[in-house]
């Protein structure tokens, strides 16, 4: 066992994880609404076998609430061939490994958590998630999103002046892991221009009229910051005069890289560090209408949405996702699908950590990293809140298939008895 492991046991005993944040990792700084860059280049995940007794706060859950998202994994993982491996360097073991855990699922009484803690402690092992080439890292940092809420019209007209796109058909978008493995969940956009793929228009030039004419908008807004914002979710409801409403959801992206205009305002001064969050950066923008919109057009990726017709919004394994039990990770070093326990060290709306039990179900341009997160906390102004607010350093675990165990390429052994049992 590395020592890694035998350190990180130790504080767990001696502390909790809040100890470790501490003593044991070094800690990010809060970073609020700004995306972190992608140094995922050269991470090197390592999976660290510990107990269940040593996740904190793993007693108080209500684990019966994560069923329904379970459930809604295992019916994908359902429509695969058994032999198909579950994510990068077979961590998720394959289909079949899965089909035992699913029937059980399907069979637990709702609303019983006492079954549930007793189910995944009958066929899932824990590990601690870290990045061993980030100075063994296993701390993180975990954000919030929500499903916006806007107000629309389906013709423009009157305050309904910001279109959503719908996604043009020229646009062209290239999984690279087809071609290579180690571009796995790499992703290029763009159109086809006399044979090549070339890069596709700009926010600012989509919103100078690059699209215009072309039958595109969905839906037309009210609000170009509710719009902007909607583009960073990636999922909203509009709600439109007669009280109706049209969800709507991702359908593609333009290509370019995400720009965080939180991370620009911490450099020009105009937010700290320390106060930068969702509800910040409106301000500012409310406050700054004209330079607000040359800010706004500083990050040149944009999105296409699509009328959904499902019972939530989707996430990137093709499932609703479940209000405060979805997760979305960086699917280069966690699979879709899998069970992960997250322990926040502090929590910016109560005064206790957070500490549940989420299925990877999404991913998002912005979770780049071995240990990083955004908890989907549903629709409303208290989702809006927590999400906007979240900025939370952490930890969290992997709940591995037992049967899947010999599969998992970077899980280390329980060499050492006292790494699993407190």
């Amino acid at each position: 066992m590395a020592v890694w492991g035998k350190t990180w046991a130790k504080c767990v005993s001696a502390a909790g994880l809040l100890a470790l944040a501490s003593a044991c990792t070094p800690m990010p700084s809060h970073q609020g609404m700004i995306a972190p860059k992608d140094t995922s280049v050269g991470f090197d995940p390592k999976l660290i076998p510990v107990s269940f007794a040593s996740l904190p706060g793993w007693e108080e859950d209500h684990l019966a609430e994560t069923l329904p998202a379970l459930r809604r994994s295992c019916e994908k993982f359902g429509r695969m061939k058994e032999s198909k491996l579950i994510g990068p360097k077979g961590i998720g073991g394959a289909a079949g490994d899965w089909k035992p855990i699913c029937t059980e699922a399907y069979s637990l009484p709702d609303g019983d958590s006492q079954k549930a803690r007793a189910f995944y402690e009958s066929y899932f092992q824990p590990y601690l998630v870290s990045d061993l080439k980030k100075n063994k890292a296993a701390a993180g940092l975990f954000t919030g999103y929500y499903e916006a809420g806007l107000r629309g019209a389906k013709s423009k007209g009157g305050p309904y002046q910001t279109p959503l796109y719908k996604r043009p058909k020229d646009l062209v978008l290239v999984g690279l892991g087809e071609f290579k493995n180690n571009w796995r969940g790499k992703r290029l956009a763009g159109k086809l221009v006399n044979g090549q793929l070339m890069p596709y228009a700009t926010r600012a030039e989509i919103e100078a009229g690059k699209l215009r004419g072309k039958d595109l908008e969905l839906v037309w807004v009210d609000d170009p910051v509710d719009a902007f914002f909607l583009h960073i979710q990636g999922s909203g409801r509009v709600l439109f005069a007669d009280g109706s409403t049209m969800r709507v959801g991702y359908d593609g992206h333009n290509g370019h890289d995400y720009t965080s205009i939180g991370r620009i305002l911490i450099e020009r001064g105009e937010i700290t560090k320390e106060k930068m969050s969702m509800q910040a950066i409106r301000e500012w923008l409310a406050a700054h209408p004209n330079g607000g919109q040359k800010l706004m057009r500083e990050n040149s990726s944009f999105i296409f949405f699509r009328e959904l017709k499902d019972d939530g919004p989707i996430g990137a394994q093709g499932v609703v996702l479940t209000p405060g039990r979805s997760l979305a990770v960086d699917k280069r070093f966690l699979p879709m699908g899998l069970p992960v326990y997250l322990h926040t060290f502090t929590d910016p709306i109560s005064p206790a950590p957070i500490s549940r039990l989420l299925m990877a179900q999404d991913t998002g341009g912005a979770i780049k990293g071995v240990v990083r997160g955004d908890v989907f906390w549903g629709f409303g102004e208290e989702a809006a809140n927590r999400a906007g607010k979240m900025k939370e350093p952490g930890s969290f675990f992997a709940l591995l298939p037992n049967n899947s165990l010999n599969r998992c390429q970077v899980c280390e052994a329980a060499e050492d008895s006292s790494i699993v049992s407190q």
